[in-house]
């Protein structure tokens, strides 16, 4: 018959043990390559936009799965073009990448966004914007929830 000690000791080792493999697998490497890319990169697939969206609007996957949580796209839309109310399910968290572009969220003041300028929509906040720039304004977009925009009928608003 085992010790209480001897049995203690085993269940010490056992918690041990797991506490290693543990610790060895959170410090295992990555399971997916890290990656950059630049609006010009070739290796980008641009797909079209919702048909709500003006014409020469498109979004290129950069990482995740847009029908999933966490998903990042580049926005692209051509200088000048207005880009009509409308909402996401999930909140949005944007950097502008190219252009200059007024973004106004209902009920607040609008926001002129130039390269380098961060911000963040609300899940279900309707909004609008324009590029205001003559060339293509293109917008980091990093989704907490799949990727969706939904129109704003007109009489709502």
């Amino acid at each position: 018959m085992p010790s209480r000690k001897s049995s203690a000791t085993r269940v010490v080792l056992s918690v041990l043990l797991v506490a290693a493999c543990a610790a060895a697998r959170a410090q295992s490497p990555a399971t997916e390559p890290a990656l950059s890319r630049t609006v010009q990169d070739t290796v980008l697939q641009w797909g079209p936009c919702p048909p709500f969206m003006p014409t020469g609007c498109g979004i290129a996957v950069l990482h995740g799965d847009p029908a999933k949580s966490n998903a990042d796209v580049f926005f692209r839309v051509p200088g000048g073009a207005a880009i009509p109310a409308h909402w996401h399910t999930s909140a949005e968290r944007m950097v502008l990448v190219s252009g200059e572009m007024k973004v106004t969220y209902t009920g607040q003041k609008p926001a002129t966004l130039r390269p380098g300028t961060y911000a963040y929509g609300p899940a279900k906040a309707p909004h609008e914007a324009t590029c205001t720039s003559t060339g293509p304004c293109v917008l980091f977009i990093a989704f907490e929830g799949p990727v969706d925009a939904h129109p704003v009928a007109a009489a709502s608003r």
